[in-house]
């Protein structure tokens, strides 16, 4: 896992990544942290999620997608569902969910320069001593980027 400081949106409409990955849950509600501002910078990314059954508990561990234009360049928005609900007690990630949609990221993907912020380990409580090497493991021999803000 490489490391970077910045902003992941940035970055990525600059053309350093072709695939941002962000967690989300399982009812279509993009209203806080990074999914937030992925949601309102590229609202197909919404269209994306909102196309998938709503509050199915299914869908954990999968991702749904959409790539779009950046200028001369094209990006894939990934949304992995990491997590059930957005709101009750914590943590709110499901760590084997989250497992699971990295590892399909990686099907999808393996030749793609992917980057991601601190999924899990911020609104949804989890902790990102735990996280990171479930990311790193599935992503193994791929260009993978962790972006956190300065």
């Amino acid at each position: 896992m490489k490391q970077v400081e910045g902003d992941l949106i940035a970055l990525a409409r600059d053309g350093q990544f072709n695939v941002i990955v962000h967690g989300c849950n399982c009812f279509h509600n993009m209203g806080g942290g990074i999914a937030r501002i992925i949601a309102q910078t590229f609202p197909e990314a919404l269209t994306a999620d909102r196309a998938t059954p709503k509050g199915d508990p299914a869908k954990l561990g999968t991702i749904s997608q959409v790539t779009v234009a950046c200028g001369a360049h094209r990006l894939t928005v990934v949304n992995a569902y990491t997590q059930f609900d957005y709101q009750g007690p914590g943590p709110l990630v499901d760590y084997d969910a989250l497992s699971r949609a990295f590892r399909a990221v990686a099907q999808a993907h393996s030749g793609a320069r992917i980057a991601y912020p601190m999924i899990g380990a911020g609104l949804a409580g989890g902790d990102w001593a735990r996280i990171a090497p479930l990311i790193d493991t599935a992503l193994d021999g791929l260009d993978h980027t962790l972006v956190t803000l300065p």
